[in-house]
């Protein structure tokens, strides 16, 4: 009897590929195969001490084989903390980190080559990880959570393309109960001894792990050279050094107020977003300013008791790493506005090129006699934001607190425009009518109070889509003519333009923008501003940006889908929409054509007709 051409068998199987390897490529072909290289030894080296096979190495992805999960793991993390050491010898934009994807499955080989299901899902994985990090499977995890002296963070249930069922993902964290946003630098890991016990130690490394929406493992070289760029400068969250981690909103709000107002500047201010993934962490100056494509970076701490602030700031050149400025405040919390302001204008005045003082009274804000208000709205804004507007129960925990706001400085604006904003989402969550209207009224209420800042124009604008689509990109464009520098408004203006307006190729430039001054944005920015590709014809950008999400969603499957199958493509776009109906399976063609009442005609039935060529069911 002849032997099978085919095996199957059940085996780990890790899949890895270098971050940001198309950058270090263009930049030095040479040192980068070289690097390349040498490292690709490593793998080699670790896979046979710890009874594995490197099965393939196409480009820079590297494809292995172990009999044990535990062999497989423990290889994975001595090879991360080999390239971490390795790394520290050259030069930071020159280092090479891979990702790798772990996980055990049903494979088959032929001629010594793996194919199938447990590949396919490694390579999944190793998307999800972080630069110079390890994601494995549920299957994985099962068996080594209580073998190896390793920690993780569970991801949850991650649609992934090409897959039919959702894989559950863990990283593998550097100690445990580390935030989700924090990562180790390869300095500190340098200083800990390698001993018998310390395959701790060896994660912690370099395991860099997860942001918000988890999207900073696709962070890629922001574009440098032009005059903005050159003159950027990036707000970094303020360390609470009060002892208390609840006084942690007070930190993020001041930190939040002084990145509004540095933006409303003529020039480049980098997106709280952005920014707040580096909190906590200590890093490098000089990297964060490659990695956030700023010229300059500020940061602080603020130690707060129960009626006295101490406020530390410095500005730092993200070039050179030398500070420019520095200073300390001793103030009563009473004095909390006057201090944000006077450190506004310190930060501009170091920086002569940067802004004309003259320009500093012109732009500072109106605020409450009371600081009790502002303390009330910053914690309300801490609770609403980090729920992405999604959590009815958040929500309205948030609006009584806004509400207490208010009743201490009833004519606050921004405790206005952010109720305005709570109670805009509740409507969605209600279906309320008088929910909405007072949403109207408070927006248009603190615009009236604070005509000349960007944030209250915005606002209105989102919910005056739902209404009046030309009053809405009034407020919008009136919105990015006072503060050319916020990131929301940018793409919030650019979608509503190409939508409603039907004016994609004017609304392109304000996506871009969007996306350079938030270069490590959330998912929704990647689908907001595929979405306006996508009506201007150019779907091979809008596909491109969709590839850089973390977490598929519905809005994604759908543009991705009709952007496919305008392309031609139609067997990948009935991929996509096999996805979609996974995640959303009551989604039909008729139910999309009465979700979006400001878009134009014309472009709801462009992209109802992508939907249709895809496969979306009429309903």
């Amino acid at each position: 009897m002849a032997a099978r051409e085919v095996e199957r068998k059940l085996t780990a199987v890790f899949v890895t590929d270098v971050a940001g390897y198309s950058r270090l490529m263009a930049e030095n072909p040479d040192q980068t195969l070289e690097t390349l290289t040498a490292y690709r030894e490593v793998f080699s080296e670790y896979a046979g001490q710890f009874h594995g096979r490197i099965v393939n190495r196409p480009g820079d992805s590297i494809l292995a084989e172990f009999g044990s999960v535990v062999d497989a793991l423990t290889c994975a993390v001595e090879i991360q903390r080999e390239l971490a050491e390795r790394n520290l010898s050259l030069p930071e934009n020159r280092r090479m980190q891979f990702r790798i994807g772990l996980t055990m499955g049903d494979v088959l080989l032929k001629e010594g080559e793996l194919y199938g299901d447990g590949v396919n899902i490694a390579a999944r994985l190793e998307a999800l990880a972080d630069p110079g990090g390890i994601c494995i499977s549920r299957n994985v995890y099962d068996q080594v959570q209580s073998r190896l002296p390793l920690h993780f963070e569970y991801l949850g249930e991650k649609i992934v393309k090409n897959i039919p069922e959702p894989v559950r993902a863990y990283k593998v964290l550097s100690e445990p109960g580390v935030a989700a946003h924090r990562a180790v630098s390869a300095g500190a890991i340098a200083a800990k001894t390698w001993r018998n016990a310390a395959l701790a130690a060896a994660v912690l490394a370099l395991i860099a792990v997860g942001g918000y929406f988890a999207w900073n493992a696709f962070r890629a070289p922001v574009p440098q050279g032009t005059a903005e760029r050159e003159a950027a400068i990036a707000v970094l969250p303020f360390d609470n050094l009060s002892g208390d981690p609840a006084q942690e909103y007070f930190s993020d709000g001041l930190t939040e107020n002084i990145i509004t107002a540095l933006s409303r500047f003529s020039t480049s201010v980098i997106a709280r977003h952005s920014t707040f993934l580096y909190k906590g962490q200590g890093a490098d100056v000089r990297k964060i300013g490659r990695e956030l494509g700023a010229r300059y970076v500020v940061e602080g701490s603020v130690q707060k008791s129960r009626q006295t602030l101490r406020i530390t700031v410095q500005l730092i050149d993200a070039e050179t790493g030398s500070h420019l400025w520095a200073e300390s405040y001793d103030r009563q919390l009473s004095d909390l506005f006057n201090l944000q302001d006077e450190i506004t204008s310190a930060i501009v005045g170091a920086l002569p090129f940067f802004v004309a003082q003259s320009q500093i009274k012109k732009v500072q804000l109106k605020n409450p006699a009371d600081y009790r208000a502002e303390d009330y709205t910053w914690k309300a804004r801490s609770i609403f934001r980090n729920t992405a507007f999604y959590n009815k129960d958040n929500l309205l925990q948030a609006r009584l607190l806004l509400v207490k706001a208010l009743e201490l400085e009833p004519e606050y604006w921004r405790a206005i425009v952010n109720l305005a904003m709570v109670d805009f989402y509740l409507a969605g969550w209600e279906g309320s009518k008088g929910r909405f209207k007072n949403a109207v009224k408070l927006a248009k209420k603190a615009v009236s109070l604070n005509p000349n800042y960007g944030q209250t124009h915005t606002v209105l604008g989102l919910i005056l889509t739902r209404i009046d689509t030309k009053k809405a990109l009034a407020e919008y464009k009136k919105a990015v003519e006072l503060n050319p520098n916020d990131a929301g408004s940018l793409v919030s203006y650019g979608v509503v333009l190409a939508s409603a307006g039907g004016r994609p190729k004017e609304a392109i430039p304000f996506v871009e923008k969007a996306l350079l001054l938030n270069p490590f944005p959330p998912d929704f920015y990647y689908v907001l501003a595929a979405g306006v590709f996508y009506i201007a014809g150019d779907y091979r950008k809008s596909i491109s940006l969709l590839e850089k999400i973390k977490e598929e969603n519905e809005g994604a499957l759908r543009t991705r889908a009709a952007s496919h199958a305008k392309l031609g493509n139609l067997e990948e776009a009935g991929n996509q929409i096999s996805m979609l109906l996974r995640i959303s399976p009551n989604v039909t063609l008729k139910s999309l054509s009465k979700r979006f009442p400001h878009w134009s005609d014309a472009v709801r039935v462009d992209y109802l007709d992508g939907l249709r060529k895809a496969g979306l069911p009429e309903g």
